[in-house]
């Protein structure tokens, strides 16, 4: 089994529209719902890659409940959500046909309780007896405390579980002294991390604050990856237009996948990559397009790079 997971669950709504103009109304072409928040992303991808996931995080009110509603009877996807009173939070999305582009709106997300945060933990630290790897993913919502990743990360390497971390900030900040074996940031949060702009340099630095590994998304350029093993820049073979939202979650998913098959770095890369830019084009975050993703993964570039000094 593979554990995600999600402190900051969210319904993620989708709109369509023909073209987003600010201080104007919009006909909605098309509205989709769909159980969200990073982990649950990662876990549907992970499902339809043929896995057994299981997600955790928190889910309150009628928006938690809605969806819990929506997990039951998804293939692969085991809920181990823990309640919490407050209410779940929904994420907007708002996709721009013509422009290719979509513009996101987040809400914060419940105010977690010490007593629901010690719940949680209690309860992540007997699903992880059942992990083969986990994945930390997304934002905090207000109450947990800032080094909840680091705590996490932890927890899971006294259990000998491989920990995959996808987060900003400082909890990124705080995650990485932990030893994580795996961080995914985007080239904005590794600049955060490190101070440097150049991502090569900067995913060498994140290593030696302590991940393991660093892969890098660079966003229509693919990922950047530096590990123990060596360095590879894997790309697509052609930009792809659509909607971005989740191409990040997918790539998680891929290499979290190729972790617990023992792929080869080259092949956990492909598959990421393809999986990202096959998320593109998909209507929803979450879900990928199956075809392009066939055809994608034996056309994506991975090429190795001298190793580091």
């Amino acid at each position: 089994m593979i554990l995600t997971v999600t402190l900051n669950t969210a319904l993620d709504i989708t709109y369509r529209v023909r073209a987003l103009r600010p201080h104007a109304s919009h006909r909605v072409s098309e509205v989709t719902e769909r159980p969200g928040g990073k982990g649950l992303n990662v876990a549907r991808v992970l499902a339809a890659l043929g896995h057994e996931v299981t997600v955790t995080g928190f889910a309150g009110g009628a928006t938690g409940r809605e969806v819990r509603e929506r997990l039951i009877g998804t293939p692969g996807i085991a809920d181990a959500l823990v309640p919490v009173s407050g209410a779940t939070r929904r994420t907007i999305a708002v996709v721009d046909e013509d422009a290719g582009d979509t513009t996101q709106l987040n809400e914060p997300g419940p105010a977690v309780t010490p007593a629901e945060w010690h719940a949680f933990q209690e309860a992540y630290g007997e699903l992880l007896a059942g992990a083969r790897a986990v994945a930390l993913c997304g934002s905090l919502p207000p109450g947990v405390p800032v080094n909840a990743y680091a705590g996490l990360i932890r927890t899971a390497r006294a259990a000998g579980v491989p920990v995959l971390l996808d987060t900003s900030g400082e909890p990124l900040r705080r995650g990485v002294a932990a030893r994580p074996d795996l961080i995914k940031p985007n080239a904005e949060e590794l600049a955060e991390l490190t101070g440097s702009h150049e991502p090569l340099r900067a995913a060498q630095d994140a290593r030696r604050r302590g991940a393991r590994s660093v892969v890098a998304s660079l966003g229509a350029d693919g990922l950047l990856a530096t590990t123990p093993e060596g360095r590879w820049r894997a790309a697509p073979p052609a930009r792809v237009r659509g909607n971005p939202a989740g191409a990040g979650d997918s790539a998680v998913a891929g290499l979290l996948s190729g972790l617990v098959e023992a792929l080869p770095w080259p092949d956990r890369l492909a598959r990421a990559t393809a999986l990202s830019a096959a998320t593109v084009l998909a209507p929803v975050a979450g879900e990928f397009d199956r075809a392009a993703y066939r055809e994608l993964l034996g056309r994506v570039a991975v090429t190795a790079e001298a190793t580091a000094a």
